[in-house]
């Protein structure tokens, strides 16, 4: 059988609008599960984020650290069913570009592969809904009673996208050539480096910069318009995607 093409990309603020753990753990207000003290621990940063005085980093940290705090003792079952309920209200929240580039991927064959730092209750559900073949996210351990612990299991595989990568093409017996990364944080840029065409969507200014050094491809999508910086060659998939949307 012939090796298949792999195309990564990351999942939050990349393929979905949002953040998947954002919108759990919001769920899970909603629903009582986490009490409203919970917005104490990251209601500043949020607020910083806003008003475009402190980086979507230390936001996301902040909510990480809740979520973490928060999830220990909530029965596995409970998370499931508000991801779900999430998912089927939030799931078409995406970016037309990177949206119509996995389904022109599906269409020729590669193989698709996505990594969150978000929990796999969100990831996994996510991911199956829009065709990847395989999913890395945090796994957060629990008890023999069905209860989250707050531990983090295998922490150190999803932080290294770079081995995930290639961890993916070993196991699968998949192929770099022509392979397509899409990333938009400079903890992206492990795999990035990796793959035969890099793209920087929506990249924040730590990616924007080191992708302006190494010549990629950027490509932006702001309201109803996509465009790209720089006047590098893009793969044939990209190509169709710009041209199927009016770009």
């Amino acid at each position: 059988m012939p090796k298949k093409k792999i195309a990564i990309f990351d999942l939050d603020g990349t393929v979905f609008r949002s953040s998947l753990l954002i919108e759990l753990l919001e769920g899970l207000l909603e629903e009582g599960i986490f009490p409203e003290k919970v917005r104490e621990i990251y209601a500043r940063e949020f607020q910083n984020w806003l008003n475009r005085k402190g980086p979507y980093e230390d936001y996301i940290e902040k909510i990480k650290q809740a979520y973490q705090r928060f999830i220990k003792g909530v029965r596995a079952e409970k998370v499931w069913s508000v991801a779900r309920k999430v998912l089927a209200f939030q799931k078409n929240r995406t970016y037309r570009f990177t949206r119509d580039l996995v389904s022109e991927l599906k269409k020729n064959d590669y193989y698709l592969l996505a990594i969150s730092g978000s929990p796999r209750e969100m990831v996994k559900q996510f991911g199956k809904e829009f065709g990847f073949d395989k999913t890395y996210s945090r796994i957060f351990e629990v008890d023999k009673k069905s209860r989250f612990t707050g531990k983090i299991l295998f922490e150190e595989v999803v932080r290294d996208k770079g081995k995930i990568l290639k961890r993916a093409v070993e196991k699968e017996n998949l192929i770099l050539s022509g392979s397509i990364g899409v990333g938009d944080t400079e903890i992206d840029v492990p795999f990035l480096k990796l793959v035969q065409w890099p793209l920087a969507f929506n990249p924040n200014f730590q990616l924007y910069q080191y992708a302006r050094r190494r010549k990629w491809q950027i490509i932006i999508e702001r309201k109803d318009v996509i465009y790209k910086l720089g006047k590098g060659k893009l793969p044939p998939s990209v190509k169709t995607v710009l041209r199927n949307l009016g770009q």
